[in-house]
């Protein structure tokens, strides 16, 4: 892989302009300013996929793409302090962004159809049963989506606004360009009346820098129980940013995993067919090539656990012998011990009331006198998920 210079990197400037690929097509991507970050282009970015200026005239001008992190973009100022503060920290933990390079997104994908992870298709099933009442209740929409993935579930919803001709612009985040790329494509294929607005980026960023809304009311969707992978901590800062992009009367729709048995749980991070071990795994391939590292996966293994104190399953790396590892642009190394573990995800489960609580409780910067009151809850027979729906109202 080749690395950018240190004087180079040390000398790259914050970025902002504007892209328009007129290769016959009308699609965009816009870079924007990030403080303090400087944006170089990928080799391996698809943002310029040559494949754009193929795509078919009617669907290219309903697509935005908007770039606004490192996501697909590694050679940037200060990137990968939070990789060496993680490995430095004790017990040693990184960042589960770092699953989700392309493969990893795929990689993910393919745990939601495995038959010991109920947690897709229970979410799925509880969307099909609310999502005409859904749509009736907020109208015409932004529908923002958090961590959109294959926006497999998210049909549901658009199925249901078609149904009944109410109009909506879809606006999918995601830290994937491909995968977002990918999904967004063939959404509109799928659906001819269907705009789509992308963002590439993490959440915290893509919040801050929601486009100008096309209707009235947004609602944000964070489905799939990713809540789980944020500490308590975490959770309240997603929620009071959630309630600053917002305006008062809009709505946030919430997938959360419950607490249940715990061979139930087990069994779902520790797949028969092994693919959630090759998605752990996949985070070292993901940092070797991102930060020019000499990870070796196979002297590395995955571990999942429940902890039934926190109420949450924990993924680890566990290192299988002693062993030096370098992330060269990082100008970094780090040293393991035989059996020493990396945690790469925690995935909380939740109890309703106490969620509920929380949602209510939040500090809003912007709307310091507002919200997230819970209006609707939807769950399966096995009270094994939730969604919840809540909406930005006054503090009362």
């Amino acid at each position: 892989m080749a690395l950018v210079p240190k004087r180079i990197r040390r000398n790259l400037q914050t970025v902002r302009n504007l892209v328009k690929i007129t290769t016959g097509d009308c699609f965009y991507i816009r870079f924007i300013k990030i403080e303090n970050m400087a944006i170089f282009q990928s080799p391996r970015s698809d943002l310029l996929d040559p494949s754009l200026s193929r795509l078919n005239l009617e669907i290219s001008h309903r697509l935005q793409i908007e770039t606004l992190t490192n996501a697909d973009l590694p050679w940037i100022a200060d990137d990968g302090q939070d990789v060496i503060a993680g490995l430095s920290s004790v017990p040693k933990t990184l960042p589960a962004k770092y699953f989700y390079d392309d493969r990893g997104s795929h990689l993910f994908e393919a745990i939601c159809d495995l038959p010991e992870y109920y947690v897709t298709r229970t979410e799925h099933e509880i969307l099909e049963n609310c999502a005409d009442e859904l749509a009736t209740l907020i109208g015409p929409c932004d529908l923002i989506e958090l961590g959109s993935g294959s926006s497999l579930k998210t049909q549901v919803l658009l199925e249901a606004y078609g149904n009944r001709n109410i109009p909506l612009r879809y606006l999918p985040i995601d830290v994937s360009g491909g995968m977002l790329k990918n999904s967004s494509v063939g959404l509109l294929e799928k659906y001819p009346n269907l705009d789509v607005y992308g963002l590439v980026g993490t959440y915290d960023v893509a919040l801050a820098n929601l486009p100008t809304p096309e209707y009235a009311k947004r609602l944000i969707l964070f489905l799939g129980s990713s809540l789980g992978n944020l500490n308590p901590l975490e959770c309240d800062h997603l929620f009071s940013q959630i309630a600053d992009a917002l305006n008062p009367g809009e709505y946030f729709l919430l997938g959360v995993d419950l607490q249940k048995p715990v061979p139930v749980l087990e069994a779902a991070y520790n797949d028969s067919q092994g693919v959630t071990a090759d998605f752990n795994l996949n985070m070292l391939h993901h940092l070797n090539w991102r930060f020019g590292g000499n990870f070796c996966p196979t002297q590395f293994e995955h571990q999942a656990v429940y902890n039934t104190q926190a109420h949450q399953i924990e993924m680890y790396l566990t290192s299988l012998c002693h062993q030096s590892v370098c992330l060269e642009s990082l100008d970094w190394t780090c040293q393991f011990q035989a059996q020493e573990k990396i945690r790469t995800e925690i995935s909380r489960k939740f109890e309703l009331s106490a969620l509920k609580a929380q949602l209510q409780n939040l500090k809003s910067l912007k709307h310091p006198e507002h919200q997230l009151q819970p209006v609707q809850v939807w769950t399966d027979p096995q009270q094994w998920f939730a969604l919840v729906l809540s909406q930005l109202q006054p503090k009362g």
